[in-house]
């Protein structure tokens, strides 16, 4: 679990709370009016965050690239988000 700090207090201890997080592998959440705005973590956990973001991102980038490539079968409908619709004149039944 995160430590929580109010900015005004942070401001006053900042490198008390580097040394935390650093030395003492915390994290750190700085609040303003209990909200939470920012969080001090290591470089390492830095990172480690970034790494797991990564395949994420992948998978969506080629996953939306592949959509608009497929080939549509002669005569199918073009359906888009899922709906298949038609327009019919007052007329058709």
């Amino acid at each position: 679990m995160a430590y929580e700090i109010p900015v005004t207090q942070a401001r006053a201890e900042l490198a008390d709370l580097i040394n935390r997080v650093v030395y003492g592998n915390e994290r750190v959440v700085v609040t303003r009016h209990g909200k939470p705005l920012v969080a001090l973590v290591s470089a390492a956990d830095l990172e480690r965050l970034e790494q797991a973001a990564e395949p994420v991102e992948d998978q969506v980038i080629s996953a939306v690239s592949t959509v608009g490539s497929a080939p549509s079968a002669a005569g199918e409908r073009r359906q888009r988000f899922g709906i298949a619709a038609e327009h019919r004149g007052p007329d058709a039944s």
